[in-house]
């Protein structure tokens, strides 16, 4: 020990200073781990399991996994998917190995980012997570079900942790002030409500961002001060937006634009059109599921909506950010306002599922193409008129279009038509 250790100061980040020690301390995930639920039951009962935390930033998902070793008096090893390798843990399973046979200790293997381990990589995992050699927590922002290999989530229970509630940051943040060991709590700081409210905010109900962002504000302030709302503004510089343009938040986002164009919902899909520009998306991207949207969702009821829409998109690709943004406003709420057909997508779609599921009936002879006399002789083209619009006796000829298995059949209900 370094004889200096205990008058050195404590250089932990608030947030790790603060970080809680056990379920009673915990704030938000309620649902995990309030009395009978799945955490709490587990470890009250000594019933560990491997488990795959995932959720957002700051919803705690590396102090679970360290409260859970802590109560059941578990081995605790973490480690970081993007620095680890095969090697290290190859040795992390066999000091496990050792312990669980010679001092009766559980393991519990903590992987950070296990979305970030390739395939090989989890494949070690596997044959020591099913003998119980080491008990696997994975915490993950990204969706499991795409970015972990199935048999090892079938080994494992996914836990879907939540943004914490505003309510859960205001504890948070409160609890850091008041601290004395671990917080603030020796500097008596007082907070003023609008500061806490915008600090809440602009957290986003990350736990993490809450508490760094408050230390900083913190170091701009005396001791016995009250933290003001310009304090809290100078700590935060810039809101930051969780969103991964490879990941869930950018589909998430993206299917939530489009639901709120669906719906009509102008405000809603404005909303969701300026967290994609703030959060950096591509602008193309979003020209790109305007154009689709314009004939998935509202096609011959205003047939100008896909040429403004690809106009957008040209524009966009011509003029470039931030002004792009001004476009894609303008066509979203135009999108939005417009009315909807989804005529034309279920006429394709039901043309397609008859192409594919049912016999294809020849081509009726007068629809063929006929480029040589015998092709003519054999009765190709014949009594086909090029322009039946144009021909007065068009009506009196009755003329089949469908293949015969398919006479009749309707797959287009024109939505500027009214049906009796």
């Amino acid at each position: 020990m370094d004889l200096f250790d205990e008058a050195s100061p404590n250089f932990a980040p608030l947030a790790d200073r603060m970080r809680p020690k056990n379920l009673a301390e915990f704030a938000g995930q309620k649902h995990l781990v309030s009395q009978g639920k799945i955490l709490e039951k587990a470890i009250k009962e000594d019933a560990l399991f491997s488990m795959i935390f995932w959720g957002p930033p700051g919803s705690g998902k590396t102090t679970l996994a360290r409260i859970i070793a802590s109560e059941t008096k578990s081995k605790f090893v973490p480690i970081s998917a993007v620095t680890s390798n095969v090697a290290e843990i190859k040795k992390i399973i066999q000091d496990a190995h050792e312990d669980q046979k010679l001092y009766k200790t559980r393991t519990i293997l903590f992987i950070d980012e296990i979305h970030r381990f390739n395939k090989g990589q989890q494949d070690v995992l596997l044959p020591h997570v099913e003998k119980g050699t080491v008990t696997l927590i994975g915490a993950t922002t990204e969706n499991p079900s795409f970015e972990v290999i199935g048999a090892l989530l079938s080994r494992s229970r996914v836990l879907k942790l939540e943004a914490l509630e505003d309510t859960d940051i205001e504890e948070i943040i409160k609890n850091a002030l008041k601290n004395k060991t671990e917080g603030l709590g020796k500097r008596k700081l007082k907070m003023e409500k609008t500061a806490l409210k915008l600090l809440i905010t602009q957290s986003n109900g990350d736990a993490r961002f809450a508490l760094n962002t408050l230390e900083i504000a913190s170091s701009l302030v005396k001791d016995n001060s009250i933290l003001k709302t310009e304090n809290v503004k100078n700590a935060l510089q810039k809101h930051t937006t969780f969103y991964d343009k490879k990941g869930d938040y950018h589909y998430d986002t993206i299917s939530a634009y489009i639901k709120s164009l669906r719906a009509g919902k102008t405000d809603a899909a404005m909303h969701y059109l300026a967290r994609m520009i703030e959060a950096g998306e591509d602008p193309v991207f979003i020209a790109r599921r305007m154009v689709i949207f314009a004939s998935e969702d509202i096609g011959n009821a205003m047939p100008t909506a896909l040429v403004i829409a690809t106009s957008a998109m040209q524009a966009v690709h011509m003029v470039g950010m931030p002004e792009s943004s001004l476009i894609l406003a303008h066509v979203t709420s135009y999108l939005s306002e417009a009315p909807k057909s989804i005529a034309s997508t279920e006429a394709i779609s039901l043309a397609l599922s008859d192409v594919k599921n049912k016999e294809l009936f020849p081509i009726p002879l007068h629809l063929r193409n006929a480029p040589t006399k015998l092709m003519k002789e054999i009765g190709y083209g014949k009594g086909h008129v090029r322009y039946p619009w144009m021909d007065k006796n068009s009506d009196k000829k009755i003329l089949e279009y469908m293949p015969k298995n398919l006479v009749g059949k309707k797959y287009y209900q024109d939505p500027r038509k009214k049906s009796n």
